[in-house]
């Protein structure tokens, strides 16, 4: 990697200008350029605003290779490619409705320049090139001085290095890359990333367990979950949480105020009705999310994160819509810190699910770039919930490394195998997810637990062949390792329980291929084995079809 081209970008009081030198009037940049490593640091004299940071690397892609761009959160969809692929998100027919609405604050497309040319492609934090067996992993080893971009420009036989420095002006010295470039099989590379950023393997054991979100939504109450909690316990599985999701509070963001209609003896009955089952009690909040109508907005309308202009960061369209608190203001984050102990130590929940946490950093802000605020929210809510567990969700990657101890890496399950994405990558698709569990599976163990989502195997509300519901369990139990359910196990027949037996067994999996068939691109196979005994899985990712 040390020969590679230099341009920026950049801008002094009102006057911009464009270079590839290493040296202009207005700063020096010092570098260290290896095959293996490159770090650029910038020194300035007076401060300096960056447009646009990137190197040019060349690299010779062949016609066999599969290419592999981490997305930008949890949400956004990403799996190996082929170089002649051709990405379908954000085509010119989808992007004037993903630009004009809240869709796009999810994403990156506020702030990435969308290739829409086959060949061309982009991604956070990490990529790699794998040829068979071998891999070629180019990983940043700091976001929290801005998010690294790495974009494969597969016809032009180049990789791009782009870090996202808007927001902050640069007076001193500011360290602007720090990548690794590290070559051998997965787990070689893997493991060397990992020491390299100094964050332990994951000690977290695997979990089984259920949520309520996927067949009630929001529309749950204090029978509900008291009736799916009694079926559960009464399953001859080890079975370890039960996590109550969204819709046990008045509002996104007024995080005490409890429903009282649908949880009339409060949520710690509920934790204690959980612990007596012998499970551990979980629950999901947004916690810098605050609806529209929420007190919590209301009361304190300095707390909400804020363009320069003044107006509030519209950061989604769920619940009608929400604002994201800004955690740089004291009192918003002794508010923040308040209810995370109310939850934890007066309810005595076990598990908080944290959810849209890419609300944190949702602009610059602060003379600080997003990646900063990212990694910077993630340390503010490890310190929060302290010795308690985080499944982490919406997120960023790379901020949550070593930061959580489970983490999504996919899109939310949809109810049918093929759900309408409007080319918005964040959004809810069996398809996507599972191509995420599959293709994130290097993150297992490393950086954190995965979570693939949930499986559901019941009739009712369900709009996958069982067929299909086998499949997502599958891809669930070899490469995830927060096994979910959504379903009230009480209503299973025969055929459902076998199935939910067999995933909820912590069996000794190996997964050693798995990958799309260069004949049949929308295919996958995938070797692994069980408990020392050799396996083949194979399914059609288009069609929701088990290949025999």
């Amino acid at each position: 990697m040390e020969k590679f081209k230099l341009f920026v970008e950049y801008q002094v009081a009102k006057t911009t200008y464009v270079t590839n030198l290493f040296e202009t009037e207005h700063f020096r940049m010092h570098c260290k350029a290896f095959r293996d490593h490159i770090k650029l640091t910038m020194q300035t004299p007076v401060p300096v605003r960056i447009h646009k940071l990137q190197i040019t690397i060349p690299y010779t892609f062949d016609r066999d290779d599969r290419l592999f761009l981490n997305g930008y959160q949890s949400w956004t969809d990403c799996r190996e490619l082929f170089v002649d692929d051709k990405p379908s998100y954000l085509q010119p027919y989808f992007k004037p409705f993903i630009m004009a609405s809240s869709f796009r604050s999810s994403g990156d497309y506020t702030f990435t320049k969308y290739g829409t040319r086959a060949g061309y492609f982009h991604g956070f934090s990490y990529a790699y090139v794998r040829r068979n067996e071998q891999y070629d992993l180019f990983a940043s080893l700091c976001e929290r001085t801005g998010y690294t971009v790495f974009r494969f420009n597969c016809p032009e036989n180049t990789i791009t290095v782009e870090k996202d420095l808007d927001g902050i002006a640069i007076d001193g010295e500011y360290d602007v890359l720090d990548i690794v470039n590290l070559q051998g099989t997965m787990d070689e590379v893997f493991d060397r990333w990992f020491t390299l950023l100094g964050i332990p393997k994951a000690t977290a054991p695997v979990r089984n367990g259920y949520t309520t979100w996927y067949n009630y939504y929001p529309n749950i109450n204090e029978k509900i979950v008291t009736d799916d909690l009694e079926a559960l316990s009464k399953v001859d599985a080890d079975i370890d949480i039960f996590q109550i999701d969204d819709g046990y509070q008045t509002n996104v963001g007024d995080w005490l105020s409890v429903d009282p209609k649908k949880f009339p003896c409060g949520m710690k009955v509920i934790a204690d009705k959980i612990h007596q089952k012998g499970m551990q009690a979980g629950l999901w909040l947004a916690p810098f999310g605050a609806q529209y109508m929420s007190e919590v907005a209301k009361a304190h309308p300095d707390w909400i994160i804020r363009h320069p202009n003044g107006k509030p960061v519209r950061c989604g369209l769920n619940w009608g819509g929400f604002y994201a608190l800004d955690i740089e203001h004291p009192e918003a984050r002794a508010y923040i810190r308040n209810f995370f102990d109310v939850i934890l130590n007066d309810w005595g929940y076990d598990l908080v699910k944290l959810d849209f946490l890419y609300a944190a950093a949702i602009i610059p802000n602060h003379g600080k770039t997003r990646g900063q605020l990212m990694c910077e929210a993630m340390d503010f809510l490890r310190e929060c919930v302290g010795d308690k567990q985080i499944l982490g969700c919406g997120v960023p990657l790379f901020p949550a490394f070593g930061k959580v101890e489970y983490c999504r890496i996919g899109a939310d399950m949809g109810l049918r195998w093929n759900c309408p994405t409007f080319s918005h990558r964040e959004n809810v698709s069996t398809i996507n997810t599972l191509g995420n569990t599959i293709f994130r599976r290097a993150l297992d163990g490393r950086a954190f637990r995965n979570d693939p989502d949930v499986f559901l195997l019941r009739e009712n509300n369900m709009h996958c062949t069982f067929e299909q519901r086998e499949i997502i369990a599958t891809v669930n139990k070899l490469f995830g390792s927060v096994l979910f359910t959504s379903d009230n196990v009480g209503d299973y027949n025969t055929q459902q329980m076998q199935l939910l037996l067999k995933t909820f067994a912590k069996d000794d999996i190996q997964v050693q291929r798995a990958e799309f068939r260069p004949s049949a691109r929308r295919i996958i196979d995938i070797d692994y084995t069980e408990n020392g005994a050799q396996k083949h899985f194979s399914f059609d990712m288009d069609k929701g079809k088990i290949i025999l």
